[in-house]
C-alpha cells in the first residue's frame, strides 16, 4: 500500500480561462499562489490555495476538447468544496449567473449535495 498523507492537488483545464479565475478566486476565495502564460502554447497555469494549502491547477488551452456535463460523466467527476451554508452558497452563485442543479440529499450520509 502507497503512504499516502494528504491530497496534493486537483488538476483542471478550463476553457475559459479568465472566466474560470474569476470563479476560483472571487466566487470561492482561494489565493492565487503563482500564474504562468505559456505564450508558446496559448496557455496558462494558475496554482491557487485555500486556507494556505495548495489544492488546484488550472490550466487553460485554446481550443480543449468538450466533456459531458453530468456529475456522472466519465472522467473528473467533481470536486468538493464543503461551504458553511449550501443555501448561501446557492444564492450566491445565482447571484452570479451560475446554474446549478437542484440540492441532492446524498443517500449515505444524508448530507446535501450541490452541483
Amino acid at each position: 500500500m502507497i503512504n499516502n498523507r494528504r491530497l496534493h492537488h486537483i488538476a483542471i483545464i478550463c476553457s475559459d480561462y479568465q472566466k474560470s479565475k474569476w470563479f476560483y478566486t472571487e466566487i470561492f476565495g482561494f489565493k492565487i499562489e503563482k500564474e504562468i502564460c505559456r505564450k508558446e502554447r496559448q496557455s496558462y497555469i494558475l496554482d491557487l490555495s485555500l486556507n494556505g494549502s495548495y489544492l488546484i491547477e488550472l490550466f487553460s488551452f485554446p481550443n480543449p476538447p468538450n466533456r459531458p456535463s453530468t456529475p456522472e460523466a466519465t472522467g473528473m467527476r467533481h470536486i468538493v468544496f464543503e461551504v458553511e451554508n449550501v443555501n448561501n452558497c446557492i444564492q450566491i452563485l445565482a447571484n452570479n449567473n451560475i446554474e446549478t442543479e437542484p440540492i441532492r440529499i446524498e443517500e449515505f450520509t444524508n448530507k446535501k449535495s450541490l452541483f
